[in-house]
């Protein structure tokens, strides 16, 4: 009788049973194995993210693969692997504590190697975006936003061929777009609103044929759009708070949303915007659009909402035009268009808002130009058609256009000097002027322009809003009034750049107001464009200005003087809140913090937040204001930022502190600001004025206690605050003041890295 190979209680075993029963016994073990592999890492992700309310659920007893999804969490298993973990946080989601390590995350998130959805928002993640990202090979979506995320993409990002969504929206990326996008041949979401990007954009963008959400909003970009006509799936394309331009995109036909909204684009609208039958929303508000408006675009069969405010577009309204009767709203204010407004789009009023103010209408409730204003503009933007660019002008033309040009100059002349003198008006002074006569509309001959671009200053801020009254034309009777004819009650102070009184508006409106001496040798053009400048200085964290008057020569009235109106700040200096502690209390440390942040912000709208920046500031902690609200507000009054102040002056001011370098580029320039805000930082910290002779000795004195106790650090502080500040907030600002204050300005922080340290100081702070 042969042998068998096994059996059990007598009877034989057969060999393929045997195997099956150990392969499944092996299976079995397997999968308990990865199962308690993904819980551990799970468990991990939970801990390093701090616990978050969303991973509540999350314990060593959960089964992973099978816990029921929210919109919040989601986890999909496949064939025992993790394909998708989608984790959405808190809206206001604070920033992780300092020992976060972004690095040591993303080394636990690889361990889930077949992840092909991958979703971390509102986690308040902070850090540069590891490049070990590019181990999880199978991603085909991913979304950070609404993190702390700073730096630029790493290459490493490219790695992921199979990506197709990327979502960045909402951190503080910064730096160019790569030039490798083309790596993602099925890419057909990118989406990097709200960050810091800036440069021009990839030609590569013009590869992405899949593409279909293309959305780059409230970044620092500039230049050309690269031809995007290829991306015949593109549907949404928004570009809007940049600096695009000057052309308008090449774009296909098949776009639903297109947002070109406050950027730098002065070309004409092209015919083929008519022909895009999807096209729901349109907004190309405040920018320079010129030439004929379209009327076909309010009859586009899909269009919903309409906005070509702020531009300055052509053309003649009719009132019998057609309206899409899905249309909701229409924004064609400060345009120069004329006719009558159609009436479809006053019918169904109830539903429907239409704004139209500011063009050369007829019969209309909202407040007109004149229709010579309209014809007038649309000569001083006349557009030339694409293609005839470099073919002369018929010399008939050329000298109509100079004949008229002359006479009409002579005419505009006439007429501003007939109004100058017909609103001259006598003032008593205690010393008046033997040659001058003041006059109180000379504003509107000069400024018309300036005035009604005003809105689109205030609207568009991208760096800070501003509760303020529109800025505009005073009158000198409305100044002589506000100051009392200039008492001495209301003198504040006088230094190069002029005399400082303290005044009141009709409104009960508390107001400072500069007044600065012109010379004759001072043209027409150079003190308009230095007010081109002026208004642009509106930001929760300057002194406002509210607006400016002319004072004019009898002889031949130009411009002799021109006064300048700011928001009033009742609450003295950040010094005085700091060091002068005889007559008022000091303030906390997190008041403290709150006030460098605004001082922050303040640098950064004028480095960024307008053009050309201003550099170079020479500030000091007495150049910063505290309002009621304890806000901080630069006093830019008294700052050597306005080529206006520069020529009719004596020179800048003299600062205290100066940055160590004298190179004069923007990006040191830059940094010398950043210096002087260390020197700020300092004083914050130790609760005292410094010498500039000093700095470095404190700086130095800084240094060595980050590395030494919290009993030494709490040491060399102001004692007001020794003992209510958190020590990881202590010492991130004794961090970042001592990056400020270094002598290299190469090896400064930037700005945004600045704002970054302080806010994580608040952050923690304001936990404890």
């Amino acid at each position: 009788m042969p042998k068998t190979p096994l059996s059990v209680m007598g009877n034989r075993v057969p060999l393929s049973v045997l195997l099956v029963l150990v392969t499944d016994l092996l299976s079995i073990f397997h999968s308990e194995q990865l199962q308690s592999s993904h819980s551990q890492t799970f468990l991990r992700i939970q801990r390093q993210l701090n616990f978050p309310a969303v991973l509540s659920s999350w314990n060593n007893n959960t089964d992973f693969c099978s816990t029921d999804s929210t919109s919040s969490l989601t986890v999909v298993c496949y064939d025992g692997t993790i394909t998708q973990l989608h984790i959405v946080g808190e809206t206001t989601a604070p920033l992780l504590a300092k020992n976060f390590s972004i690095n040591s995350f993303f080394t636990t998130l690889v361990r889930l190697p077949s992840l092909k959805v991958l979703t971390l928002v509102s986690l308040g993640i902070w850090g540069p975006l590891p490049g070990k990202i590019s181990q999880l090979s199978s991603l085909e979506i991913f979304n950070a936003s609404s993190n702390f995320l700073y730096g630029s993409i790493p290459p490493e990002l490219s790695l992921l061929s199979h990506l197709q969504t990327l979502i960045l929206d909402y951190n503080m990326f910064s730096g160019h777009l790569p030039e490798w996008f083309d790596s993602f041949p099925a890419l057909t979401v990118l989406s990097l609103k709200h960050n810091l990007f800036n440069g021009s954009l990839p030609d590569s963008l013009s590869s992405l044929e899949n593409m279909r959400i293309l959305s780059l909003s409230h970044n620092h970009f500039y230049g050309p759009v690269p031809d995007l006509h290829r991306l015949t799936n593109l549907q949404v394309l928004e570009l809007d708070d940049n600096g695009f331009g000057p052309r308008f995109p090449l774009l296909g036909d098949k776009l639903v949303t297109l947002v070109l909204r406050n950027n730098k684009f002065r070309s004409s609208i092209p015919d083929e915007i008519s022909s895009c039958y999807q096209l729901e929303r349109l907004d190309i508000s405040a920018n320079t659009f010129v030439g004929p408006f379209q009327l076909a675009l309010m009859s586009l069969p899909s269009i919903t909402y309409l906005n070509i405010s702020g531009n300055k577009l052509t053309g003649m309204l009719l009132e019998n035009l057609s309206c899409n009767s899905g249309l909701q709203a229409v924004d064609l204010s400060s345009n120069l268009l004329t006719g009558i407004l159609p009436k479809c789009l006053m019918s169904n009023a109830n539903d429907r808002t239409v704004l139209y103010a500011r063009n050369c209408l007829e019969e209309t409730n909202q407040n007109q130009h004149a229709l010579p204003f309209c014809h007038t503009e649309a000569i001083a933007v006349g557009v030339v058609p694409e293609g005839k660019k470099h073919k002369r002008v018929s010399k008939a033309v050329l000298s109509l256009g100079i004949v008229c040009g002359t006479f009409g100059g002579v005419a505009i002349i006439a007429l501003l000097f007939f109004i100058i003198r017909r609103g001259n008006v006598k003032r008593k002074t205690k010393n008046p002027p033997p040659t001058k006569l003041i006059s109180e509309n000379a504003a509107s001959g000069y400024t018309s322009k300036l005035l009604s671009d005003a809105r689109y200053i205030s609207q568009t801020m991208k760096f800070g809003t501003v509760d303020l009254p529109p800025y505009r034309a005073f009158s000198l009777d409305e100044i002589v009034a506000a100051t009392n004819n200039f008492d001495s009650a209301c003198f504040m102070g006088e230094g190069s750049q002029g005399k400082m009184h303290r005044g009141q508006l009709k409104d009960g409106l508390l107001v400072a107001i500069r007044s600065v001496k012109i010379t004759k040798s001072f043209s027409t053009q150079d003190f308009v464009h230095n007010i081109e400048q002026i208004f642009k200085y509106r930001h929760r964290h300057l002194v406002s200005v509210l607006g400016h008057c002319f004072e004019c020569y009898l002889d031949d009235s130009s411009v002799s003087s021109i006064f300048i109106v700011f928001e009033y700040v009742p609450n003295g200096t950040l010094k005085s809140w700091i060091s002068d502690r005889h007559y008022r209390k000091s303030l906390t440390w997190m008041q403290r913090i709150e006030a460098a942040i605004g001082v922050a912000k303040g640098i950064q709208y004028l480095h960024a937040g307008i053009v050309p920046g201003v550099y170079s500031n020479n500030l000091k902690i007495t150049d910063v204001l505290l309002d009621q609200n304890f806000v901080a507000k630069i006093k830019i009054y008294d700052l050597p930022l306005l080529s206006l102040m520069r020529k009719v002056g004596q020179g800048n001011p003299s600062r205290e502190f100066k940055s160590p370098s004298t190179n004069k580029n923007v990006k040191q320039e830059d940094e010398s600001d950043v210096y002087d805000f260390g020197v700020i930082l300092l004083e914050l910290i130790l609760g005292r004025t410094i010498k500039s002779r000093n700095v470095d000795t404190l700086k130095d004195l800084l240094q060595a206690s980050i590395t030494a106790d919290d009993e030494a650090r709490r040491s060399i502080i102001d004692p007001a605050v020794r003992k209510v500040c958190l020590d990881q907030s202590l010492k991130t600002m004794m961090e970042i003041c001592v990056r400020c204050l270094v002598k290299e300005p190469a090896e400064r922080p930037s700005n945004e890295d600045v704002l970054w340290n302080l806010q994580f100081a608040a952050q923690v702070q304001d936990a404890w």
